[in-house]
């Protein structure tokens, strides 16, 4: 991934070294439960911790120079460590394939980038409810098609998103458990060469369950499902997104991003503010879902194993992880100084002379005695002139002046009270943040 679109503490997850040392950590466990079982020396994996504790530096270069002859990452990795530790690291390996290795690292590296990506909902969600709170009663209207409807607040829409993100973490956090499985199971995965008890011993000090069942690798309908999990997450962000872009409109203009001192919004024209970050991660949010295809695809292997899925899951294991983890801040960060302009959302409200209280009325007239079709062509008609006036009519006075209209002028005059579409935000406040 780019840096421009990277975080350092999530790319760290990603770098040859930390690869490297979660292999060595396999394979350190593995030799130590092999040495509990009697398989191999004690002196073993002693020897293997022992070097450990001086916080060797991982020769990154070294290896790659012994990959370049091999031809096998695995390998070249073992023999560079053979080297550092000497005739004991002979030991290292017992019974195990590649992709113990392999797959395994994969787990410990997805699990560690979501408890970061927990993290950047929490904090994205921390930042909406603030912003909820503050324009839970900001009267804004509801728009449908693109076209106003009813009156909502501000508040409610960002509850909307709030609840939204909620889902999302209960999502991940499935997937989190899902992906989190520890393989140790050799060549086809019957344990011919090794005991499954070594499996239990890497899994525990790893943070990993065992698989129940592998076959050279970990089923990948589990990775399918995880970054599909991320493509959804990514969806989210983006439907927030738009939000913002359309709400910054120069015609709509009731909210935008901040735009910072010495910030330019255009080369060629000085007054220009654009929603840059808004529709840069719509733009992220298509690469994040990007990845998910090639995810599905991956889960039809041949037999017990090919290699089809590596190439792919080099390429998206770090993009998808470092560019939602990137997204998700970025979005937390609009959120937090997203500029609101109340007294916008109250004259857009206005603007259509009252249409949007013509439901109000259409029931009103409903228990007045009207039938439901001639309720609804009798504000129709009226609502249609106003429509046509671009707002310039009022809807009240029409059906105030209409002949056919059986309710009082005060009768009336209370279908248009603004506050009556807001009776129950404390109600769905409290369903979304459980306090309202």
């Amino acid at each position: 991934m780019i840096p421009r679109y990277s975080r350092p503490q999530m790319t760290a997850i990603w770098t040859p070294e930390n690869k490297f040392r979660i292999w060595f950590e396999i394979e350190a466990h593995a030799t130590e439960k092999l040495g509990e079982l009697g398989v191999v020396p004690a002196s073993a994996a002693k020897a293997l911790w022992d070097w450990w504790a001086t916080k060797p530096v991982i020769d990154v270069a070294a290896i790659d120079a012994i990959e370049a002859v091999t031809k096998h990452d695995v390998i070249a990795f073992l023999t560079w460590v053979s080297e550092q530790v000497g005739e004991q690291a002979r030991f290292m390996h017992q019974g195990m394939t590649s992709s113990d290795v392999l797959d395994t690292c994969l787990s410990v590296q997805l699990a560690e980038a979501t408890d970061l990506l927990l993290a950047d909902l929490d904090a994205l969600l921390a930042a909406i409810e603030r912003r909820a709170f503050e324009h839970k009663l900001t009267p804004t209207i509801g728009r449908s098609h693109g076209i106003h409807a009813e009156p909502v607040t501000f508040g409610l829409k960002l509850a909307e998103a709030h609840a939204e993100f909620q889902r999302c973490k209960v999502r991940l956090l499935a997937a989190r458990a899902d992906i989190a499985t520890c393989a140790i199971s050799g060549a086809v995965g019957t344990f011919a060469n090794i005991d499954p008890r070594v499996e239990e011993h890497v899994a525990a000090k790893m943070g990993l369950a065992v698989e129940p069942v592998s076959t050279q690798v970990i089923p990948r309908d589990r990775h399918a499902m995880y970054f599909a999990t991320l493509g959804v997450i990514a969806s989210s962000i983006e439907r927030l997104a738009v939000e913002v872009r359309h709400l910054q409109r120069t015609e709509v203009l009731e909210a935008e991003e901040y735009f910072s001192p010495g910030q330019k919004g255009s080369s060629a024209m000085p007054h220009k503010r654009n929603p840059v970050l808004t529709e840069n991660l719509t733009g992220l949010a298509r690469m994040v879902r990007g990845y998910v295809t090639p995810a599905l695809e991956n889960v039809a292997l041949w037999h017990e194993r090919d290699i089809s899925h590596s190439s792919v899951e080099r390429y998206i294991g770090p993009d998808a992880t470092i560019t939602l983890d990137f997204a998700l801040a970025r979005l937390t960060g609009v959120v937090d100084k997203l500029l609101v302009y109340p007294e916008r959302m109250q004259k857009n409200l206005d603007r259509m002379g009252g249409l949007v209280h013509s439901q109000r009325v259409l029931l009103a007239l409903t228990q007045a005695g009207f039938s439901r079709e001639a309720a609804y062509a009798l504000v129709q008609r009226n609502a249609m002139k106003v429509w046509e006036s671009d707002g310039t009519l009022s809807l009240l006075d029409l059906l105030k002046a209409d002949p056919e209209v059986t309710l009082s002028d005060e009768a009336l005059e209370a279908e248009f009270d603004l506050g009556y579409h807001y009776k129950h935000v404390n109600t769905i406040f409290a369903r979304v943040f459980g306090r309202s």
